[in-house]
C-alpha cells in the first residue's frame, strides 16, 4: 500500500487492528504512527508493536489515512485538536460509535474524504466483522485500501449507512450475546457432570466450528440445521426445547433491541 498510516487511539481496538494491519504486511512498522493519551500506553504499544507512538494527537494526523479509533466521547475535542493539520484528499477513517457521516464531515471538515465503520470486538483475535459506509466523495480505489486494511484482521464489507444501526446489534454487540450462549452451554455440560474449563472448550468450539459451516459451505442455516437433526434423535429434541423456550424471537428481540439503542445514541 505503501502509504503513511495513523492511528488517533491505541487501545484495544486501535492496537488489534493494528496488529492485523502490520502482521498481513500491509504498512511496514516505519510506516505507521500512533497517538494515545498515556505515557504507560505509548511504552505498551511501542513495546508490543514496534510503532512510533506519540502522545500528540496532532502528529499521528499527519498520515495519508487516519484512523479516529477514540471513544466516543471524546472524539469531538480529538476532533477539534486535530481538524487544523487535516487537508482535503486525507483519507478519515472513524471507529466512533454515534457519529454518522453527516457528524463526522461537521466537526472535521466537509472536504474531507471520510468513511464509517463498525469493527467488532473479535477484532483482537482477528476475526472482526467490520460495516463500513461513506458517501460519494471517496473513490473506489480509496474504498478497496479500507476494504483491505479491514480484512487483515477479519471479514469487512461496505453497506449503506442506513443500515449501520442493523450492524450495530447483528454484529457490534452480538459477541456479548454469543457468550452468554456458550456460558449457558457449558452450564449445562457441568450439570451433567462436565469439569468447567473443558466445557467451556466443547461449547465455544462448536460454535466457532459451527459459524465456519455456514461462511465456508454457504449453505442456509436452517439447511445445516436439518443435516443435524436425524429423526427421532438427540438433536431435535433439543432444537424442540429451544422452540419451546423462544430461543429465536429472544435473539430477534435482543439484536433489534441494540440496533434502536443504536439509533436512539445517533439522534443524540
Amino acid at each position: 500500500m505503501k502509504k503513511k498510516i495513523g492511528f488517533i487511539g491505541a487501545g484495544n481496538m486501535g492496537t488489534a487492528m493494528l496488529k492485523g494491519i502490520i502482521g498481513n504486511g500491509l504498512a511496514t512498522n516505519d510506516e505507521v504512527i500512533a497517538s494515545c493519551h498515556s505515557e504507560s500506553t505509548q511504552k505498551k504499544v511501542s513495546e508490543e508493536l514496534g510503532i512510533e507512538v506519540t502522545l500528540d494527537n496532532k502528529q499521528a494526523a499527519n498520515a495519508d489515512i487516519v484512523f479516529l479509533a477514540v471513544k466516543p466521547a471524546v472524539l469531538p475535542e480529538v476532533a477539534r485538536q486535530v481538524k487544523p493539520e487535516l487537508s482535503e484528499g486525507q483519507l478519515i477513517i472513524s471507529v466512533a460509535a454515534g457519529f454518522d457521516l453527516k457528524k463526522l464531515h461537521f466537526i472535521l471538515g466537509g472536504d474531507l474524504h471520510i468513511i464509517r465503520t463498525m469493527p467488532n470486538t473479535p477484532a483482537m483475535v482477528g476475526e472482526a466483522m467490520s460495516a463500513l459506509c461513506t458517501d460519494e466523495k471517496v473513490t473506489d480505489s480509496e474504498k478497496e485500501e479500507a476494504l483491505a486494511l479491514f480484512n487483515s484482521f477479519g471479514k469487512a464489507e461496505f453497506v449503506d449507512e442506513k443500515l449501520m444501526d442493523a450492524v450495530t446489534g447483528v454484529s457490534g454487540s452480538s459477541p456479548a450475546f454469543i457468550y452468554m450462549i456458550i456460558e449457558a452451554m457449558a452450564d449445562a455440560a457441568v450439570a451433567e457432570g462436565m469439569p468447567r474449563k473443558q466445557a467451556y472448550v466443547f461449547a465455544a468450539q462448536s460454535v466457532l466450528g459451527s459459524a465456519k459451516m455456514v461462511l465456508e459451505t454457504g449453505k442456509h442455516p436452517g439447511e445445516l440445521k436439518d443435516a443435524v437433526t436425524s429423526p427421532a434423535g438427540t438433536t431435535i429434541e433439543g432444537v424442540a426445547a429451544l422452540e419451546r423456550d423462544g430461543l429465536r424471537q429472544a435473539m430477534i428481540d435482543a439484536v433489534r433491541t441494540a440496533a434502536s439503542k443504536s439509533r436512539e445514541m445517533s439522534q443524540n
